[in-house]
């Protein structure tokens, strides 16, 4: 794909990065990326994503804006309260660069959901979702990536079973719902916290589309934000895994 004036213009600061360049710049042009989730993890991912020069973003999500969105999801505005979320997310994304295509799916992610996108990132707050995000992924030899805020810390990983077989997959790391498992509404969460994670998700996306670095596979980021500290730790293939070791 032969980049514009204009893109030349725009993304001169990755081209000028020997490990994107121009070639990488066309790469990011021509991806396809579905993202599952428009909230705190979805927002940032998906703006710098789109800052990025992605040419296909999908969005899925059936929420509206609240009030209480707006100490983390800083895509949205007071003016925003009520709207649906997927729709104002893609407005700001055609703000950053109108170029983009922008597919909408204003529904729940569900059993018999078909996303688009050639790289899928897991921006949810719910197991099911991520159980079932997991399965597609592997089934369909997709990257995932995924990522996860809580209280002060983040979380990022991604998940490449369905692409290469000495991959662990989530249900490798995390094989059933935790019992203490609580949800979005019911725990507190510092609005930073969930935008150092969705960039780092973005991160990740860019990495696996270009070719630049060493992704997260098999390993996950843990960000300590009480503590000013992150780290990485191993995680292996679970031989016994239901979804990516039958």
């Amino acid at each position: 794909m032969s980049l514009s004036p204009e893109d030349l213009d725009r993304h001169r600061r990755h081209i000028l990065l020997k490990e994107i360049g121009g070639p990488g710049v066309a790469k990011l042009r021509a991806a396809s990326v579905s993202i599952i989730g428009a909230g705190a993890l979805g927002g940032p991912a998906a703006l710098y994503l789109a800052a990025a020069g992605v040419g296909h973003i999908e969005l899925w999500d059936d929420d509206r804006v609240e009030r209480s969105n707006l100490q983390r999801q800083i895509q949205f505005t007071e003016a925003d309260t009520g709207a649906a979320k997927a729709v104002q997310l893609a407005s700001r994304i055609h703000a950053l660069d109108p170029a983009i295509r922008v597919d909408i799916q204003n529904e729940r992610f569900a059993e018999g959901a078909a996303p688009a996108g050639n790289l899928l990132i897991d921006a949810t707050d719910n197991f099911e979702t991520r159980f079932l995000l997991n399965r597609l992924a592997h089934a369909s030899g997709r990257y995932l990536v995924s990522g996860a805020a809580s209280g002060w810390t983040g979380q990022v990983s991604v998940f490449a079973s369905g692409r290469i077989a000495e991959a662990p997959c989530y249900a490798c790391w995390v094989p059933e719902m935790p019992p203490t498992a609580e949800g979005c509404d019911e725990v507190g969460v510092v609005g930073a916290i969930t935008g150092m994670t969705g960039s780092a998700m973005a991160l990740e996306a860019v990495k696996l589309i270009t070719g630049a670095g060493d992704p997260l596979i098999g390993r996950i980021l843990l960000i300590d934000g009480m503590r000013a500290e992150m780290r990485t730790a191993r995680l292996r293939k679970d031989s016994q895994c239901p979804v990516c070791s039958i």
